[in-house]
Order: C-alpha cells, then structure tokens, then sequence
C-alpha cells in the first residue's frame, strides 16, 4: 500500500536527514510511528539540524504538519533546526497558506540543504 508512512532517518555529511518512503503521507498510525522514529533518532544522535527531504512526496496531510512543527520543539530545546528540501511547488502551497513557510527554511534539493545546513 503507497499510503502506509515509511521514513528512513540517516546521517549525511553530519546532518540528519528524514526520507519518507512513499509519495502519499497520510497514514495517521504510520505519521505517529514516524515520529516516534524520528525522536528516537534525535534523542540517540543529538543533531542540531534535521532536513525533511519530500523527493517524491506528492501528497501529505496536516498531520505532517503537526509533525514537523513538532520535531522542530524538539530540536529548537538545542538551539537547533528543522529545513525540508526537495518540497514540489503544490505541497509548497500548503506552508505558504499556513505561515510555516515563514519557520522553515526550504531547498531545491537535498545537497543544497545539507551543504547550507552544515554553515549554520
């Protein structure tokens, strides 16, 4: 099933990097086990920066939203950061009619956000 969440959260040149699995994130258990994963990682490897890439992710819900805003609580208790990378234009929209766009930091690609990441 494409609907069912699946993320892999990796180190890359020293930043974190969330993957999701599928092009559908909408799976209210999966989203919750997602973030339960998530904050097993931050609180096993203490990143200061966690980039969200959305290669591929052509629809999500608002739970990834609460998500998101919830990782970053987590990660700002350090002074640290949550930056999403590779979001498509549609989904893009949905931070813009929501104000996130103006708490999170986006990129074009996951290179380009890691590689800005690590300077700040």
């Amino acid at each position: 099933m494409d609907d069912i969440v699946g993320v892999e959260t990796t180190g890359e040149d020293g930043v974190a990097v969330v993957t999701f699995k599928t092009t559908s994130v909408s799976d209210v258990e999966g989203i919750a086990a997602a973030s339960n994963q998530i904050k097993q990682f931050i609180d096993e490897h203490r990143p200061n920066s966690l980039i969200f890439d959305f290669e591929g992710v052509r629809f999500f819900s608002s739970q990834v939203l609460g998500l998101l805003l919830d990782i970053r609580a987590k990660l700002r208790e350090r002074d640290g950061q949550v930056v999403i990378s590779a979001i498509n234009p549609q989904l893009h929209r949905v931070f813009k009619i929501t104000n996130l766009d103006q708490i999170f930091k986006f990129f074009p690609d996951r290179t380009s956000a890691i590689r800005a990441t690590k300077t700040d």
